[in-house]
């Protein structure tokens, strides 16, 4: 009886003190620094209604030893594809486009493309490519690493230089993941819509979401917060945080964004050459967007809600099938993925999340995923370069799965 009060005391006043059970997810984080798989990590996991589990481990910095903090900002690269996706489906649902409308109805620099023969020769394709084959990497055009290609500090002046090139295949034969392709999709979105794309992105999807730290320019406060990247160190044993900008003078930084201002966090992270999309308010639709998982997590939760929140709604129903279903027919994509529109689609459940699951991952390996089935979504944030398949395979598996173990519909 009174072992029995002392627990029920205990336990009270644990209610009291506002204490809840340990996260399931912060050991796995914690070993991920342990291993120096990852210098620091944020995570979170949502479902329809709430945050579940939001936890952060190891450093922001390893050379000031910073502890990373839940509010860090991300570079996530390639995840900026699946917000350009859900910006161009809203166009879809306003009755401005159709996926099926060939790229030159609103492009007309697109109009009499080639494709180029194996041979060389230049022939007129089966069909022009169309906004669907942009958005899922069917449509043929030329890669972002294109020696040939100078790229600008503007989407508009890019996209035509796209169209000058041939096609590499025909539209809709083969998949080859291109950059090129979804910025011609945030072109179409300024042409449409009458925005710079990243002022339609801020003011019909990043504001009314509260997506306060997604931005291509971070600024003095948000820099203060950036995690930055790390890498191995030359035996291989542990990791060093990088830096891009060494050797560039402050007044070189200063000339080349114009007097606008460009924290020097972001020139260490990033190289001091985004100072020119500083200067010229320039974002890359296909991934020049930096984020936190609060914000992610929020634009998942829309997402996991069908295209709803919070009373209001971004996307139909219908929409959000486009993003999250595979839009390549019959063009294979790899035996563990298919695309939707902007979105990576699981075909396997080696991962945790269930087939079917949406999201995409970025350069440094940061990742999201929604899973309906399950009905949680799940974001883990990380900034490191040359990560193993194997670290990968220990961070993403070990992360998701935990995730799903604890929260996920059919892992209970």
């Amino acid at each position: 009886m009174k072992l029995l009060t002392f627990f029920s005391l205990f336990a009270l006043a644990s209610l009291l003190l506002g204490e809840t059970s340990p996260s399931p997810i912060k050991p796995v984080l914690e070993s991920l620094v342990d291993k120096h798989i990852a210098p620091g990590v944020v995570t979170l996991v949502t479902n329809k209604d709430k945050v579940l589990d939001f936890e952060s481990a190891g450093y922001a910095s390893l050379v000031s030893k910073t502890p990373i903090r839940k509010d860090a900002v991300f570079w996530i690269a390639s995840m900026s594809k699946s917000l350009t996706g859900t910006a161009l489906m809203m166009l879809v649902d306003e009755g401005k486009v159709s996926l099926d409308d060939p790229v030159e109805k609103y492009l007309p620099e697109f109009k009499d493309q080639k494709v180029k023969d194996a041979d060389g020769i230049l022939r007129a394709p089966k069909h022009p490519i169309t906004v669907r084959e942009v958005m899922c990497h069917t449509s043929g055009m030329v890669l972002a690493n294109e020696k040939t290609l100078r790229q600008t500090q503007s989407l508009k002046d890019n996209v035509a230089l796209y169209a000058r090139f041939p096609l590499r295949q025909e539209p809709g034969t083969k998949y080859e993941y291109n950059n090129c392709g979804i910025n011609t999709g945030g072109r179409i979105i300024e042409v449409v819509s009458g925005m710079n794309y990243a002022d339609f992105m801020q003011k019909r999807l990043f504001e009314p979401l509260g997506m306060k730290d997604t931005t291509f320019w971070p600024n003095e406060e948000q820099a203060a917060r950036l995690a930055h990247t790390a890498r191995f160190t030359a035996d291989k044993k542990g990791l060093e945080e990088i830096q891009q900008d060494k050797g560039a003078e402050q007044r070189i930084i200063d000339k080349w964004s114009e007097g606008v201002h460009v924290p020097r966090s972001v020139t260490a992270d990033m190289g001091a050459g985004i100072a020119f999309n500083y200067a010229k308010h320039y974002g890359e639709p296909a991934g020049g967007f930096f984020s936190t998982a609060a914000d992610i997590g929020t634009f998942c939760r829309m997402l996991l809600n069908a295209g709803a929140l919070d009373g209001k709604r971004y996307l139909s129903e219908q929409a959000v099938k486009h993003l999250s279903s595979i839009q390549t027919g019959e063009t294979p994509v790899s035996p563990d993925s298919a695309y939707g529109v902007g979105f990576s689609i699981k075909l396997k459940e080696d991962e945790g999340p269930s087939v079917g699951s949406f999201g995409h991952r970025g350069a440094r390996r940061t990742a999201m995923w929604i899973d309906p089935k399950n009905e949680i979504a799940m974001v883990i944030l990380v900034e490191r370069f040359d990560m193993t398949g194997e670290e990968q395979k220990i961070m993403y598996g070990g992360f998701m799965k935990a995730a799903v173990a604890a929260y996920g519909k059919t892992g209970k």
